[in-house]
């Protein structure tokens, strides 16, 4: 049985954008979709009396947005399979627990109470960094969330962060019928000091963007040997700051992929500072995919 596609609602505008996006992905992959809503409404409100069977207005909310949002997700594909659950726990608690068993989480970028400016959503923040799936957050223009320019960027970093990220991204793009775009960056070296000749300098950042291309090239390599895949994947090494990088390649992407390394020795927030930086940042949806060793 297939794992379900499990997204965060909360009735924003944001988690609505994320409905859609859930939808159409779990077309994609044939997954079935479960829609959450988690909120402690009891915190907020008086108890009832223990005698009374009288719902609190707090609960009805919650169950009025997770099925306007199974409504929205049913006349959007009839095809897909929906349910739809509100669940009276902490929102990131619950879908920490819901993502143990799913192909993915998908939240939106800003909750209801979150700050217009906020870059994004502590929730989304605080799941996307703690969760053992892989978490989309769904953010961008309605362009790049609607797939408009058939292109799925995965970003390459440390060898240490595994192969879970690059099969994610291979898996996106058949499914969409995508090219690949895997980036790896590297940074120029500092100006030639005094002693050090123009031309020894520029030979040594060579050398930079050589290893960037090497260790580019011996993780695609492997994955797409053990898997035999066929997917049309460019390989771009780019000069600059790899939030930077990552930031300007997502404004012509319909999804960018990074991975994250989960240590179990470890507790709280495990996202790097790439991954931190384009889940605030990025133009496209982001998919945050934990390897845990």
């Amino acid at each position: 049985m297939a794992l379900p596609l499990v997204v965060g609602v909360d009735g924003s505008d944001s988690s609505l954008q994320a409905v859609d996006w859930a939808v159409d992905e779990a077309a994609r992959h044939e997954l079935p979709l479960r829609l959450v809503h988690a909120s402690r409404w009891e915190r907020y409100e008086e108890r009832l009396p223990s005698l009374s069977t009288s719902r609190s207005s707090g609960e009805i909310v919650a169950e009025n947005i997770a099925a306007s949002c199974l409504q929205r997700a049913t006349l959007r594909n009839p095809e897909v399979k929906v349910s739809a659950e509100a669940l009276a726990e902490d929102t990131v608690s619950a879908l920490l627990h819901e993502g143990r068993e799913a192909f993915a989480v998908v939240t939106g970028s800003h909750g209801r109470s979150e700050l217009a400016d906020t870059l994004l959503g502590s929730v989304s923040l605080a799941v996307a960094a703690r969760s053992v799936s892989p978490v989309i957050v769904v953010r961008g223009a309605e362009r790049n969330r609607q797939g408009a320019f058939g292109r799925v960027v995965l970003a390459v970093g440390d060898v240490a962060e595994g192969s879970a990220a690059i099969r994610f991204a291979f898996r996106e793009a058949r499914a969409r019928d995508a090219e690949l775009h895997a980036v790896r960056t590297w940074r120029r070296p500092a100006h030639p000091h005094g002693s050090q000749s123009l031309l020894i300098h520029e030979a040594s950042t060579l050398v930079y963007e050589e290893q960037a291309a090497t260790i580019l090239n011996e993780v695609l390599d492997e994955v797409e040997r053990e898997e035999g895949d066929k997917t049309v994947c460019h390989r771009d090494v780019i000069e600059g700051p790899a939030h930077r990088v990552l930031q300007d390649v997502s404004e012509q992407a319909d999804l960018l992929v990074v991975g994250s390394l989960h240590r179990r020795d470890r507790s709280g927030l495990q996202l790097g500072r790439v991954s931190h930086a384009v889940l605030h940042r990025a133009a496209c949806p982001v998919a945050v995919v934990p390897q845990r060793p």
